[in-house]
């Protein structure tokens, strides 16, 4: 298993949703997830935490584990058919 570090970055278009991040700059998505997290949390109480904090919609996504052509990974628990770390 390969291993590079998951990385995320705001899409221009939705620079104004998320206040607190520089659009088109890639960061780690754990950075990231911790500063959306602690903005949301600020403007909408816990009710932020029922949602994923990072859109597809809105982000860019590299890196992560890699485990070869042979079985696609999973990074989410509600990802389908998550079977846990192997």
């Amino acid at each position: 298993m390969e291993f590079t570090p998951r990385e995320a970055r705001l899409k221009p278009e939705f620079a104004e949703m998320y206040p607190p991040l520089v659009p088109d700059l890639w960061e780690t998505a754990a950075e990231m997830g911790a500063k959306v997290l602690l903005w949301q949390v600020q403007q909408q109480g816990t009710e932020a935490l029922n949602s994923r904090i990072l859109d597809e919609r809105h982000f860019e996504f590299r890196g992560g584990w890699y485990r070869g052509a042979e079985t696609e990974l999973r990074t989410r628990a509600s990802d389908p058919a998550f079977n846990g770390p192997t």
